[in-house]
């Protein structure tokens, strides 16, 4: 089993804000491989499916990103679900706007989704994909930015990353997480 923590902000006035991206991301795989995220059960929204021969589950946080970590530990705990088998997608300002970087474990980096998760987990060891939404222009609020839309300017660098984490996670169900880094960051 696979399982994919997509982070995010519930409710439509964040649906298309920078700091939904893993929603985003999340959601597009779902459609493209016909599973539906309706299932609420606990502090998230889940769906299940079955993608060449391995049972993948998708989790959508409804904790609001700041506590996402209480989801994620309220699905290991019912589920015994191990967070070796976890690939959590979110936001990344260090990442440039189209592109993504994978990583195995690390610090939050200043993520307070990330810094929830490692607290209610215990560890800093789990795979992450990071979407980037870049840095705002100097003197900008974080805040403001990261709850802010995607200009219609950016809306096919937008495209090009959540179709790469998509195929990111479809990679990860048959490979190694190091080798799917390789096929993928620095593309």
């Amino acid at each position: 089993m696979k399982w994919f923590v997509g982070l995010g902000n519930p409710g439509a006035k964040y649906a298309n804000t920078r700091h939904n991206v893993g929603f985003m991301a999340l959601d597009r795989f779902a459609q493209e491989q016909g599973i539906s995220i309706t299932k609420s059960q606990g502090k998230a929204e889940i769906g299940e499916g079955m993608i060449r021969g391995q049972k993948v589950v998708l989790i959508k946080p409804m904790t609001y990103m700041n506590l996402s970590g209480e989801a994620v530990r309220a699905y290991m705990q019912f589920y015994k679900a191990d967070p070796a088998d976890m690939i959590v997608l979110y936001d990344d300002l260090d990442t440039e706007i189209g592109k993504i970087r994978l990583r195995y474990q690390g610090s939050a980096g200043g993520h307070n989704g990330i810094k929830s998760i490692i607290q209610h987990i215990g560890s800093q060891t789990f795979d992450r994909i990071r979407i980037g939404i870049s840095r705002p222009p100097a003197g900008y609020d974080i805040a403001d930015y990261v709850l802010s839309p995607f200009p219609k300017a950016q809306a096919e660098l937008l495209d090009q990353a959540l179709e790469r984490s998509c195929e990111a996670m479809l990679h990860a169900l048959e490979h190694p997480f190091d080798r799917t880094m390789a096929q993928f960051n620095g593309k």
